[in-house]
Formats: C-alpha cells, structure tokens, sequence
C-alpha cells in the first residue's frame, strides 16, 4: 500500500480535465512512468482510486509513485507525439521500451578518385552516406547486388595506384567485375557505373534500366559497340535483380509490414519496409510483457515509438492485430507523412499480396521468439494461432488435454497430457481410472475426471504440475463434452477455457469445439497441426493406459482360479510386484507373505505364475 495516495488523491482532485501528459516520480524523484491522457483528471485519479483493478505492472508502479507532474497540451495528438518524445528522452522504468536487435547500418560511397561501394557500421570514415539501415544484412545485400550487376571493384586494391600491377582476379573472369585494375577504363566512365550503381540502391531497376537503355542506344548510334554490349549486359544483369526482387516482394510499392510473436514474458514485432516495389530494409524489436498488457496495447505504442520523427512513412501500414488507439495513430501518422494512409485506416489484410507478406513478417518474429524460448518457429506461430482462433488473451503456452478411453463398461480410464510451449511435457502426464461410473458414461466419466483433478489446484496438494493452472482444457470430444465441463470450471471458480477436440468419421481432427458451435481451424495450418498432434497423444495415452489395466484385470482373473485367491488378494499381488517378470521372480515364501495366504496356496499360486 502506497502511503502517499491520500496527498495523490487530494492533489488529482484539482488536476485538469484538458489532454496533456503526466509524469510519474518516485521518492528519489527519479521518472517513473510517462502517460498521455485525452481527460488527465479522469486518467490519473484512474490509478489512485479505492479497490483498483490494475495489472501486476500497473500496480508496481502506482505503489512506487511519490509525486507527479503533468503537461497540458492543446489537444490529444499533440500529447501523444509529447508522450513519445519525452519516453525516448527518459526512458522511464514502467514504459514500455523498444529493444532493436542490432545497431544501425550505413551503405557508404568512398571519397576516392574511384569510389567503393561498401556496407558500414557507423559514418566515420569519409564520404557520402545512404541510409541508415536497420537491417545489417539488408545493407550488405543491397551493396552485393549492386556491385554484382554494376561489375564494381570489391578487391583490396588502390586505384589508380594499382593500375597495372598484376593480373586480373577471378571475379574478372567470371564477368563479376569490370576488371578495373587493366587501366583499359576511364575514370569518366568508371564513375557512371557508380552513379548507376548508387541509382540503383536507391530507386529499384526500373529508372536504372531506362537511363542505361538510353545510354545503350546513344553508344551503338556512334558505333561504341563495346560500351553498347557492356550497357546491354548491365541491363540484363538489373534485371534478372529485378525478377528476384519481384519473388521477394510480390509487386507491393510502398508499404511496411509488421509482424507479431509472442513468447512468455515478451513480444517480438518484425517491420519488413518497401519501397518502390523493393524491400528496402527490415528489423525486429523486442518488447518486454511484465504487466500483462495486450498485444493491442503493446503494438499501439510501439507504432507510436516507431513512427515518431520518421518522414519515411508508406500509404499502407500492414499488420496483424488493430492496436490500440488505431484512429489516433492514423492522426500521427497521416500528421507525418503529410497525406492520409490508403483507405484512411491500417490494414488487417487477409488474403491477398499483403496477407502474405504479413505472414512473412510473422515467421521472422517467430523466429526470434523461438530462440527466446528454445522453441521452432512453427510452435511459435502455432500457440499464436490456436490463442487467436479461441479468443484467447495470449497464446495457450501450458495446456491440458483429457480422453476418455474404456471397453464397455470394463477397464474405465481416462489420460490426461501436457503440452508446454507447443511440445509434450511428458513428466506431466497423468492417468486417472473411474471410480463413480458403473457403467460407460463418457460425459460423466469426464466430469469425474476433472473434477478430481481442478481440485489439486484449489487445495494446493500434489506435485508441481497437479497444483498448476493450465492456459486451456483440450477434451476430446465434441460440444457435449464442453457443456458438461464448463460449468463444473465455473463452479469452482476457475478461470480456464475449455474446448473440445472433433474427429470426423475416419477418426481425424476436424475442428474445435466450444460450448454452442465449432471453430474451423483447417486453414490455419501450424494450429491445425498442433491440435491434430495433441488429439492423437491423448488417444494414443489413454487407449494405451486402458490396455494395461485390462491386462491386468485379466491376468488377475487367472489368479484367481486357485483356491485361495480372490479378487482382492490377486489385486494386491499385481500391486506388489507391478508386473509378470517381477512375479515371475517371486518365490512361494515371498508370494505367501505378500499375499496372506499358506504356503500350500503359495506353492500352487507359484506354479500357476511361473506357466501363464
């Protein structure tokens, strides 16, 4: 309990009802948190109140805040764009703070007599710069490519000190390099090369290709045939780029695409940024989740991190969830650009080129957060699916899943498995047989399961994974099953969402079943795929477990044909020696002692033991 909200609480009392800004402080005086607010009286007394329901993030805070300031601005998009300055300025301990993955990256044209085109960390060296890059590698391409379809040195030699000195290397003969150190090139045309190479970079083929085609034409009118073939090959070589690029892009002009992951205690976002039919550029940042905030919210404000300050902003933002306070992002960034985004809004693609270049993105965030989490990227990217198709506030990273599994009304069991991060946990697992069912009741059998089982939960008793609450219940069964189990959760004032897995007619995943209708999950592969995993490990454990005690009812059966030896007693000998080997092994003594019988009956048993 903070013992400064009753000064909190009197001080917000007077506070304005204007947009503005607040700044949160702790006892050092040290900045906090940094909030922007459309009603800032509405918004900071939302912190101080009696009986708060915050995050665990937003809780921590507030029992930190000592004092606050406040800034009042003219309108909420004016205390959006001050919130975000003075977050980068601050960068205060509750915030949520972009992580990049690397540093920037610069393509550098060197103050030579003949210029190199190279890749670079910083801009110390001299020369001219293009950039930044937040791509590394995206730099390092583009310089590749662009010194590979201009035949640019890339060699240690200096020029024109090296004219001469040597035979041409490989890259020469290969048609890689225009073979500069002959001394055979002027340095008029040498520098065109770069302008084009440079042209390139910036613009994609399509400009390169119709300056050079007209150079290529001015050169075969005079009858320059070896400058007219050597533009002809350079038109040819941008592109063959070009139809890589296309592969690449799927023909999208400006656009920047982000893509989500989550892992546990985080989020990944992906940005692939094009530019003129290109992919320019494209990074991951890494946001960290200790509050429990929605993607909503955390792609809300990394757009408005992102975005804030940049000029370069495309038509079209695609992604995949709507953030928070889309309209008032849209303001920002219409405000920047100085143009509205197509369709005046963010887009959410589903099909189509965008839809699929998201899905790109999303597989590169994926697999960031795959390293984060030891995990494929494809489980990755399944949990999101599943989480998503379900309504779920995060992906499910700790599920359950229950079958039921009994022939007739003898041998009633029932599995339980884990998942954890998309993979079984198998040290999880549990088997449960059915004691209240006489005869077969799948729903029944499945409500005593269960019931069994979410009281571990409440009572604090068994192992770690008994007493822990699963993200979501898997049954295997269709909306039957739901029904019967929902409720009982609820009951027990459990929040845990509860499915049913469907089989169709040849015993494969269909859907997935809620308490009134099904969910279609065939087109979400990775999801599809997972749930499909799950059912046939549940089916295949509790089938599996159905065997064994049939076998083991069985084989009590033919020990009880000895006189002696009733049920209980045959029981009591399997739970001894758990199996037929160790009963084998068992002397007539031992088998005496354990079961309570003479050693006449210990004798004969033995014999029975020792031939079936």
């Amino acid at each position: 309990m903070n013992p400064r909200l009753p000064y909190l609480r009197e001080k917000t009392s007077k506070l304005t009802s204007s947009p503005g800004v607040y700044i949160m402080k702790n006892k050092e005086k040290a900045i906090i948190y940094i909030g922007k607010a459309k009603n800032l009286k509405n918004r900071v007394t939302s912190y101080f109140r009696e009986n708060p329901d915050h995050l665990p993030k937003v809780a921590a805070m507030v029992s930190n805040v000592w004092d606050y300031d406040f800034i009042v601005t003219d309108s909420e998009l004016e205390a959006l764009v001050l919130e975000c300055s003075l977050i980068k300025q601050h960068k205060p301990k509750y915030n949520i703070l972009l992580k990049d993955d690397k540093g920037y990256s610069y393509i550098r044209i060197s103050d030579e007599e003949y210029p190199r085109i190279t890749s670079e960390k910083n801009t110390k060296a001299p020369g001219s710069y293009l950039g930044p890059y937040m791509s590394g590698s995206v730099a390092r391409e583009a310089v590749n490519e662009a010194n590979r379809v201009f035949m640019l040195p890339t060699c240690r030699r200096q020029f024109p000190r090296d004219f001469r000195k040597g035979r041409p290397c490989l890259n020469y003969h290969i048609k890689n390099c225009m073979g500069l150190c002959r001394g055979k090139i002027s340095r008029e045309e040498y520098l065109k090369a770069v302008e084009g190479a440079v042209d390139f970079i910036k613009s994609g083929s399509a400009e390169s290709v119709e300056r050079m085609e007209r150079e290529m034409n001015e050169a075969a009118e005079a009858l320059d045939f070896e400058r007219a073939a050597l533009l002809r090959d350079r038109i040819s070589a941008v592109r063959k780029a070009a139809e890589k690029q296309k592969m690449i892009n799927s023909g999208v002009g400006a656009a920047d695409i982000i893509g989500t992951a989550e892992y546990t205690g985080g989020v990944y976002i992906s940005v692939l940024i094009y530019r003129d039919g290109r992919l320019r550029d494209k990074t991951v940042f890494e946001v960290s989740r200790s509050g429990g905030e929605e993607i909503g919210d955390i792609l809300g404000q990394f757009m408005v991190q992102f975005y804030h300050g940049r000029e370069d902003i495309p038509r079209i933002v695609a992604a995949d969830h709507i953030p928070d306070e889309s309209a008032l992002i849209e303001e920002l960034l219409a405000k920047q650009s100085g143009k509205e985004l197509k369709n005046g809004r963010l887009l959410v693609p589903q099909k189509g080129k965008y839809a699929e270049l998201l899905r790109l993105a999303k597989n590169n965030s994926a697999e960031y957060a795959a390293l984060k989490s030891s995990r494929t990227g494809r489980e990755v990217i399944a949990l999101e699916q599943l989480g998503k198709c379900l309504g779920l506030a995060a992906p499910p990273m700790y599920i359950e899943a229950y079958d039921i599994s009994n022939l007739s009304s003898e041998s009633m069991v029932a599995g339980m498995i884990v998942f954890e991060n998309g993979r079984p946990l198998k040290k999880a697992y549990k088997r449960f047989t059915i004691k209240e069912q006489e005869h077969q009741n799948d729903y029944g059998s499945m409500y005593e399961v269960l019931k069994r089982r979410l009281t571990h939960i409440l009572t604090g008793e068994g192992d770690e994974y008994f007493t822990r609450t699963p993200d979501l219940i898997l049954l295997d069964g269709g909306k039957g099953h739901v029904s019967t189990i929902t409720p009982l959760v609820e009951e027990l004032g459990l929040d845990i969402p509860v499915f049913g897995m469907v089989k169709d007619d040849k015993h494969r995943t269909r859907a997935i079943a809620a308490d009134s209708s099904e969910i279609q999950i065939n087109e979400l592969q990775a999801a599809f795929n997972l749930v499909t995993q799950i059912q046939d490990e549940v089916h295949r454990y509790s089938v599996s477990f159905m065997h064994s005690r049939h076998k083991k009812k069985t084989y009590a059966s033919e020990l009880t044909t000895i006189k002696g030896i009733g049920q209980k007693k045959a029981e009591r000998l399997l739970l001894r020696y758990r199996t037929k080997d160790n009963l084998k092994k068992a002397s007539p003594e031992e088998l005496a002692s354990a079961a309570g019988v003479n050693q006449e009956t210990a004798l004969e048993l033995w014999k029975l033991i020792q031939e079936i």
